[in-house]
């Protein structure tokens, strides 16, 4: 956990709420993996003057994309189905933390931090359905992701700390982990990824 720098642990039974809902967890962990593409595909749009982001963007869309396409094969090999986009009333939260800043290069770092964090939490939380849910195919489908989610997490706060720089990087992040905890107190009730 503390590798993550998260402060405040998820519930474990959080995962029987997910376990409960198979068809809900993978819809909204589908959608998920869709959405960290399409982050990557927006960063590398905004900031083309990045070489060396612009290449890990692309690798990273490619990854989430095979990531969306493996919950999608499960979802169809357990005869369920895709369902809409949901709400992500976490993500939403999380995108407040930061004031809305003119700076290109503050903009940019904020997104990183705040890119980073989501991965992090998906990575804590895809170790505790691997660890309480009684489906094994399940667990060790969460457990393999969450190893990729892990390098994510670090890929985009080292993106933030080599731009930003670390003596105003990290007091930041520590104040987005701050305030994620206190949003995750209010969370943890809803068979979603993040909720």
């Amino acid at each position: 956990m503390s590798m993550l720098g998260l402060k405040l642990p998820t519930d474990p039974r959080w995962a029987n709420i997910a376990e409960k809902n198979v068809e809900e967890i993978l819809t909204d962990h589908a959608y998920c993996e869709q959405k960290a593409a399409s982050t990557a595909i927006s960063l590398i749009i905004g900031y083309p003057d990045y070489p060396d982001l612009v290449e890990e963007m692309a690798a990273l869309a490619r990854e989430e994309m095979s990531h969306f396409e493996m919950v999608h094969k499960k979802i169809r090999e357990r005869n369920l189905s895709l369902g809409k986009e949901r709400k992500d009333a976490y993500v939403h939260r999380i995108m407040e933390f930061f004031p809305k800043t003119g700076n290109r290069v503050e903009r940019l770092v904020n997104r990183l931090l705040i890119a980073a964090l989501i991965e992090a939490r998906s990575c804590e939380r895809f170790k505790v359905l691997s660890e309480n849910i009684e489906d094994q195919d399940l667990a060790e489908f969460y457990r393999k992701l969450m190893v990729s989610e892990a390098n994510h997490y670090t890929m985009f706060l080292k993106f933030a700390r080599e731009i930003g720089g670390r003596e105003q990087v990290d007091p930041k992040w520590q104040e987005l982990l701050e305030y994620e905890a206190t949003v995750m107190s209010t969370l943890g009730t809803k068979e979603h990824i993040h909720g």
